[in-house]
């Protein structure tokens, strides 16, 4: 958990919440092991030692790993079995990870460690926070795990940089372990019993990613709702579909949610008064009529996603676990604690309701520039001079595209299954896969909202001088203050990009 006061997240075995995780990942918050873990680790460890030492099997201490279990390893290679299996499960390929999702494996990692079940020396986590504090950042290939057995080969590149080995990022440059450890004053470590397999064994990526894309898409649903209001005073739509007893009816929390909190944001408009007699149109299109509908659902299945994802930030990941105090005292048990599956299912639901978030935005934008609505005083594209000027024509085909992209990466990676490990790892999660997409589909939806803000922007100008509800103006007073009116023909791409890191700064948190 997070001791504010001082700005550091202190790791004392409870669950690290999904703020602390990205402020770490992100702003380089320190962290610290509490003293309390520190004994707990410390208690642990000496079981660990005790059973090593003895003469029964135990897989993770003297035993080869996944269908190699039954092979049985001399106490003088033990350090060299667990250096082993940090070498040779680092087979991770394709582009790195990026630097915050790797600065969350880490801290995520050390909380799990710092509970003290795993059987590592304090050392270990004292050394992981060391590399974090010095910006030491290990350079991970994306692709590797299959979300089961823990995230092994992306772990497993993590643990390798630990051991002074492969390259990190430091200060933006790509540079030898050895060579950045030295100038840290930090030294590789020697990795004894089980702990290479700790540091390997858990759901650590999984965690990381789904913790910042869930980050990521809390602040691109507030500027979703922000740009759902704008579209209802840009479109001239009804105020209508959001009173309150229409969704009482429903009974669905999320959709009573967020057809008050769009009442609050048009609270003030003159735009819907302009249009309240002898207005024709009886219903406006679903996504403007049913936008509370569409997006309580994607509110509560970040809810649910949510749950998850912190009590996953709770966990210990690893295999097998240590047990100080058992019912038959000290035990080291085997279970299948690292299967991702819990996060596989959360994560493939996350982009699916990622996609509907998107995607009727989407249509939200292709209806005010198709100019299909003859009683709102749009002009086609919002141009100024149409014809002669696109206006923002394209950004609507950039907003298609980036839908259609979301809604193939929405097909679900955990009902597939590939066996690994000769069969011993006969039902993996595909977890990994479902977190890669999910980063994925977090940066497209904020892309389209973006567009959204961007147009919707331009169409609430033409409804001057009446005037939105107040938050929407204030909205609009800062997306002016950083981006001008469309009087002629530019480039939207700037815009475009802008207004992403205006969502990203969390400015539609209103």
């Amino acid at each position: 958990m997070s001791n504010r006061s001082l700005d550091i997240v202190m790791l004392d075995g409870s669950p690290l919440a999904t703020a602390d995780v990205v402020a770490v990942a992100r702003r380089g918050r320190a962290v610290e092991l509490a003293e309390a873990a520190r004994d707990r680790m410390t208690a642990s460890r000496r079981t660990v030692e005790t059973l090593a030492a003895g003469d029964a099997a135990i897989y993770g201490l003297n035993t080869g790993f996944g269908s190699l279990s039954k092979v049985r390893i001399d106490g003088e290679k033990i350090q060299q079995l667990q250096a082993n299996i940090v070498r040779s499960h680092a087979a991770g390929v394709g582009d790195p990870l990026p630097d915050d999702v790797v600065r969350a494996m880490m801290v995520i990692l050390a909380a799990s460690l710092a509970r003290g079940l795993s059987g590592v020396r304090p050392l270990v986590v004292d050394h992981l926070l060391s590399m974090l504090g010095a910006g030491l950042v290990p350079i991970i290939p994306s692709r590797g795990s299959v979300g089961a057995s823990g995230d092994l080969a992306p772990l497993a590149h993590l643990a390798l940089a630990m051991m002074g080995e492969g390259a990190v990022h430091r200060e933006g440059e790509t540079v030898a372990t050895t060579e950045a450890m030295a100038k840290a004053a930090l030294t590789p470590i020697q990795l004894e019993a089980k702990e290479g397999l700790a540091l390997l064994n858990g759901t650590h990526f999984m965690s990381a990613a789904g913790s910042l894309a869930l980050h990521d898409l809390d602040r691109i649903f507030q500027a979703a709702s922000i740009a759902t209001a704008m579209s209802i005073d840009g479109c001239r739509a009804s105020h209508g579909p959001l009173a309150a007893p229409i969704h009482a009816a429903r009974n669905q929390p999320g959709q009573i949610e967020v057809a008050a909190d769009l009442r609050r944001i048009l609270e003030g408009s003159t735009i819907v008064a302009a249009h309240a007699e002898n207005d024709p149109r009886v219903q406006d299109p679903y996504s403007l009529r049913a936008s509370p509908q569409v997006l309580g659902a994607v509110a509560d299945s970040l809810r649910m996603v949510r749950t998850t994802i912190e009590a996953e930030l709770g966990a210990v990941t690893d295999n097998p676990l240590v047990f100080v105090d058992g019912p038959d005292g000290a035990a080291i048990r085997s279970g299948g604690n690292f299967h991702g599956m819990p996060l596989a299912i959360q994560l493939d639901h996350l982009r699916i309701a990622t996609t509907h978030l998107a995607g009727i935005s989407e249509r939200r934008v292709f209806w005010v520039l198709s100019g299909h609505d003859e009683h709102n005083p749009v002009t086609p594209y919002l141009a100024q001079d149409p014809g002669l000027q696109s206006g923002l024509m394209i950004a609507q085909y950039t907003a298609a595209a980036c839908t259609s992209e979301l809604q193939t990466l929405a097909n679900p990676a955990s009902v597939a299954n590939i066996s690994t490990s000769a069969g011993i790892e006969d039902y993996n999660s595909m977890g990994a896969t479902g977190a890669l997409l999910t980063l994925h589909a977090a940066r497209l939806a904020r892309s389209v909202v973006a567009i959204e803000l961007l147009v919707m922007a331009q169409a609430i100008e033409h409804q001057r001088p009446h005037l939105s509800g107040d938050v929407v103006e204030e909205a609009h007073r800062r997306i002016r203050a950083r981006i001008p009116s469309l009087t002629a023909d530019r480039s939207p791409a700037p815009d475009i990009e802008a207004m992403e890191r205006m969502i990203a700064s969390g400015d539609f948190d209103l």
